[in-house]
């Protein structure tokens, strides 16, 4: 049985001018519990080093978290927000695109928790990130 209440329309999530934008992230993927993202690995994405910043890891796993969260909730009701991620980097990527894959662990009533991982084009894990989002009522 599928958590989205709402259909998800890629062209839609695509949408606007942000992040998103900016650093090429497509969503791309969906079953019945998770949905994927990629974003490339280039000069938007490195760190000094020439390897891909944690910090566009976590840009990549907390959108795709947070639309997952969107998709799971009555827009009409309630929105939903971050409240903590954390991530670890195991593996550095150079180029090509990064893909994550989110899946829920508890969807509550006041609080979604995400298990993300995400994956090289060998299918290696590069990054693991958990992200908690709120459930909070519209006003």
């Amino acid at each position: 049985m599928a958590i989205w209440k709402q259909k998800i329309d890629f062209d839609v999530l695509h949408g606007g001018e942000n992040i998103n934008t900016l650093l090429d992230i497509r969503f791309e993927d969906s079953g019945d519990d998770w949905i994927t993202a990629s974003m490339p690995v280039d000069r938007r994405t490195h760190q000094p080093y020439g390897i891909l910043h944690g910090g566009a890891s976590v840009v990549l796993a907390e959108t795709l978290g947070s639309t997952a969260s969107y998709l799971c909730i009555d827009k009409e009701q309630f929105y939903c927000v971050g409240l903590e991620v954390n991530a670890n980097h195991l593996k550095a990527v150079r180029n090509g695109r990064v893909t994550a894959t989110a899946r829920p662990i508890h969807l509550g009533r006041t609080t979604h928790v995400w298990d993300i991982r995400l994956h090289n084009e060998a299918g290696e894990m590069t990054c693991i990130c958990r992200l908690t989002m709120a459930v909070v009522p519209l006003k």
